[in-house]
């Protein structure tokens, strides 16, 4: 209980520009006594839309706050707070899904990366692995951004932090050739789990989005169940702009879980529930900081009460 308690702690600290916007300034809009009129709830609206929470989430917020505010013309804050916290767990906690890793899994478990360039994807695999090997599992990595010279030498310094396998080519090498070798040698090695890295493909180019989608049939000639992952990484810290990468991504590819990272140095954490709304994507994992307990499976009800929390 004191460890739940320190890692809330740690995950208030890591969202504190996010919720000093938002809890700061619901606070002091939802102060006891004031009127719950129109004035008083587009204010709200606009703190919501401030912080990136979008749209649709913020008229569901407002519209739980006016039906209570015909039999509470008089706003008691405390009331009123625990009212928007509601509104936003029944965003967060449909889309709360941990990644599930089968036991009897007898081949590999392929995770494929995706991303633009910048979000925190070969960092997440290198953390992602930690996790996975931590739970007793053999890891295996595939160095499929072959554009960067640098992110093959990421990943692979992550590997040997790791004491892991990494597969790699030259730069410049064919990404759907490198995950397809790492895929047979996982096979041929008996690794339970492979994570595939792949070129942070910016979202408006359609011929890149194209190349995924052949790494994935590459994929699905040596094992048609596979990749049984796609893991899309989200930079939260690009506010509406995530939810723009995660509305394209998802229409090219069968993303099935996200990752949103750096909302440790954003006040646009709110674009999380915005993802959520809008997709229905699970959200598998979040990171709040550089140190590989920074990187955690996403609890929604963690995640509001460091949202809302005003101390």
């Amino acid at each position: 209980m004191q460890q739940r308690r320190g890692l809330a702690a740690r995950l208030g600290a890591a969202l504190g520009r996010t919720r000093d916007r938002l809890a700061g300034g619901l606070a002091k809009i939802l102060g006891a006594g004031k009127r719950l009129d129109d004035d008083l709830l587009e204010e709200v609206e606009d703190l919501l839309l401030a912080a990136d929470v979008g749209v649709a989430v913020s008229r569901r917020i407002i519209d739980g706050l006016r039906r209570r505010a015909s039999g509470m013309p008089d706003a008691d804050g405390a009331v009123l707070l625990d009212a928007v916290g509601k509104d936003m767990l029944g965003v967060l906690e449909p889309v709360a899904r941990p990644l599930e890793i089968p036991s009897a899994q007898t081949t590999p478990f392929v995770i494929l990366v995706v991303g633009v360039n910048g979000s925190g994807k070969t960092t997440t695999i290198g953390k992602l692995a930690h996790r996975i090997q931590s739970g007793g599992r053999s890891v295996m990595l595939a160095a499929g951004d072959t554009f960067r010279a640098a992110a093959i030498e990421q990943l692979a310094a992550w590997g040997e932090r790791n004491g892991v396998p990494v597969i790699r080519q030259y730069t410049g090498a064919d990404a759907a050739s490198v995950i397809y070798d790492a895929v047979h040698s996982a096979r041929a090695r008996g690794i339970d789990v492979l994570i595939a890295d792949t070129a942070g493909r910016l979202h408006t180019q359609a011929n890149l989005m194209e190349e995924l989608k052949k790494v994935r049939r590459v994929i699905t000639k040596l094992d048609p169940t596979a990749p049984h992952e796609v893991l899309l990484v989200l930079d939260a810290g690009t506010g509406q702009n995530a939810l723009a990468q995660a509305t394209q991504f998802a229409e090219a590819l069968n993303v099935t879980g996200l990752c949103i990272t750096k909302l440790d140095g954003t006040a646009k954490g709110g674009v999380v529930l915005a993802i959520a709304e809008r997709l229905g994507i699970p959200i598998r994992y979040i990171g709040v900081g550089e140190g590989i307990e920074d990187f955690r499976e996403f609890n929604a009800g963690e995640f509001v009460e460091a949202l809302l929390s005003c101390g």
